[in-house]
């Protein structure tokens, strides 16, 4: 999907079904979710915690930071995502 052209409905529908047939709905409780986001945003912050603000603003520059940054920032977006699912704000039906 094109990031600009995939509404967040989509994207939302897309992380439930994968979640979906996964069987993981069981664990996807608010509460579940948002202590993942708390870990997964600690994970994203870990990429960044030792770069000065510049090194920062440069990172995605060097290969392997570009991954690390991009795999941080899809698991902090699928779950804000499923979080958000699961507290009804979609028409994605858990």
């Amino acid at each position: 999907m094109a990031d600009d052209a995939t509404p967040v409905a989509a994207l939302k529908e897309a992380i439930h079904a994968f979640s979906k047939v996964r069987r993981w709905e069981p664990y996807h409780s608010p509460k579940n979710l948002a202590m993942a986001l708390a870990s997964e945003v600690g994970e994203l912050c870990e990429v960044f915690r030792w770069l000065t603000e510049d090194e920062s603003r440069q990172a995605a520059n060097d290969p392997a930071l570009r991954v690390a940054i991009a795999d941080e920032l899809a698991d902090v977006a699928n779950i804000v995502l499923l979080l958000s699912v699961h507290l009804g704000s979609t028409s994605a039906t858990p």
